[in-house]
């Protein structure tokens, strides 16, 4: 089957940037990015018009990118702490996951999506600990974890 042209209207990880003209299939295009508003058919009007959409997604971007920074500098100010239960080794009983990251940090005001958090697996020891948060793309932040014994 062809490929349909469609104008990316925000970033698509693996396909393309805001504002670019790509080709896709067309079911990837009718069930995925387009009825999400993740990208618009790319018609002679539209790509027209192209220049005047790109000006304005590069200004939410840059406005975005300027956010996240900021989100990131409050990020990486907090330290988040937890008590559990561990053996004389040092090793919990339980574990730490990103579901308790992601709470303790709704706590704390960051609405942050557990699957952001980058854990390759949940902490399982005590001690510091250093997880990084993916805020967009490439932009990520390191928040520091203790993890004490508890009474």
């Amino acid at each position: 089957m062809g490929q349909v042209k469609v104008i990316l209207s925000e970033e698509v990880i693996g396909l393309g940037n805001a504002g670019e003209v790509v080709g896709v299939k067309p079911g990837y295009a009718r069930n995925f990015l387009l009825p999400k508003g993740k990208a618009v058919v790319a018609t002679k009007g539209q790509v027209n018009q192209i220049e005047h959409q790109r000006r304005i997604i590069e200004e939410k971007q840059a406005k975005e990118m300027k956010d996240l920074e900021a989100v990131k500098k409050r990020l990486e100010a907090v330290s988040l702490e937890f008590s559990a239960q561990a053996g004389e080794e040092g090793k919990l009983f339980g574990s730490v996951t990103a579901q308790n990251l992601a709470d303790q940090l709704a706590e704390k005001g960051f609405e942050i999506d557990r699957r952001k958090i980058s854990l390759e697996d949940a902490i399982r020891t005590l001690g510091e600990h250093t997880v990084t948060v993916r805020l967009r793309g490439d932009l990520a932040a390191e928040i520091k974890v203790t993890v004490e014994a508890s009474e």
